[in-house]
């Protein structure tokens, strides 16, 4: 997924974006879909398929700019958001429980060891508890600094910056327990 990487949102800019976005500019719908697409691709990447992440991030963005006017506050945006991603994730696999299977049971030999190991990390990592696996997601594949991640999922950076040493303990303890895949 090639996204252009936007410093962190300062609330009131949201706030304007969020208002005009409901009144129908979808330039400023644009500007949040850049804010938020790298939180949303993580919050699918931690559920779903890699490929299929990046199909799923335009979907949810499509369903937030439907019901862009029912959302009751602009300072709720963030969650709301992430909510639609998360019950997009569920309705994948609802929908579609041979793409599921195929998923489980994909061993890609014929990959290159730095891909297999990408997949066996992205397995691990959806192991996790959601808040550190979403939170190490957003580090680890979107890039995203702690103040980022904090300024867009609306935690305190001693949260992002606890949740990112915990997951990191429990994603190496799972590493050490698979062999070292």
């Amino acid at each position: 997924m090639h996204l252009m990487l936007v410093s962190a949102p300062e609330p009131a800019e949201d706030d304007r974006l969020i208002h005009r976005a409901a009144g129908g500019d979808r330039s400023a719908f644009g500007e949040l879909y850049l804010r938020y697409a790298r939180m949303v691709h993580a919050i699918l990447l931690a559920r779903v398929p890699p490929g299929d992440a990046e199909d799923l991030v335009q979907e949810v963005f499509l369903a937030a700019m439907d019901r862009l006017r029912e959302l009751q506050t602009a300072a709720a945006f963030r969650g709301w958001l992430g909510a639609i991603a998360r019950r997009r994730a569920i309705d994948y696999f609802r929908d579609g429980r041979r793409r599921a299977a195929l998923y489980q049971r994909a061993a890609p030999a014929a990959h290159a060891p730095a891909v297999d190991r990408t997949l066996v990390t992205l397995d691990l990592l959806r192991r996790l508890p959601e808040a550190y696996r979403e939170t190490l997601i957003m580090r680890l594949v979107e890039g995203m600094t702690g103040p980022e991640i904090a300024a867009q999922t609306g935690l305190t950076r001693d949260s992002v910056r606890v949740n990112l040493c915990r997951g990191m303990k429990m994603l190496r303890e799972l590493w050490k327990g698979d062999g070292d895949a």
